[in-house]
């Protein structure tokens, strides 16, 4: 049943494997926040402190990771906070059909508004029964297992509504702008037309 939920090219490793760009920040619950920002329906930035964002509904997602380097992990349960509770706090401009997720040192990655808001995707706060490890993104990662897992932003500070779509920090550097694990969108040599931002 694993290898029938295995994208091409991937395979599943002994362990977790932990992979990031820089180092593990440190959670400081007192001046933690969330911001929403860019392209709102007010036209102003949104801002939810820890405590706030901690009381906000949960759900849990039973979903693989599926890595650019070519591992996968089966089955992880993650809990957490519903994109959808977001835009329902923050209500974007209905022109938005683009997110930037921006986390802790500037880090970002780009998403189409329609994978944003799958049912499989989540702020999450719990991996299987337990908080976040720092490693894995503590306090907030946002976690979209139908895109390879760079998109998975750990240490989430803000999203941003684009009216226009904007690489964020791997796309920038060669990585495929939309990111499917199933069509082996790894480099952005090979978008098509449309695939990303002129």
């Amino acid at each position: 049943m694993e290898q029938s939920r295995l994208p091409p090219g991937q395979y599943v490793p002994r362990g977790r494997p932990v992979i990031h760009y820089g180092r593990v920040p440190a959670f400081k619950p007192e001046s933690w926040d969330f911001r929403v920002f860019g392209a709102t329906a007010s036209g102003e930035e949104h801002c939810v402190t820890w405590p706030d964002f901690e009381r906000l509904p949960r759900r849990s997602v039973l979903a693989d990771l599926h890595c650019v380097t070519k591992w996968s992990i089966m089955g992880s349960e993650w809990r957490g906070v519903s994109p959808a509770a977001i835009l329902a706090a923050a209500p974007p401009d209905p022109r938005v059909r683009h997110v930037m997720i921006w986390a802790e040192y500037g880090y970002s990655a780009n998403i189409r508004m329609s994978d944003f808001t799958a049912a499989d995707t989540l702020f999450a706060l719990e991996l299987d029964g337990k908080p976040l490890a720092a490693e894995h993104g503590l306090p907030v990662r946002l976690v979209v297992p139908r895109l390879y897992a760079w998109k998975s932003v750990k240490w989430v500070r803000a999203v941003e509504y684009l009216l226009e779509d904007r690489r964020g920090f791997w796309e920038d550097r060669g990585y495929h702008n939309i990111a499917d694990p199933w069509g082996e969108q790894r480099y952005s040599y090979q978008e098509e037309p449309g695939e990303g931002p002129e």
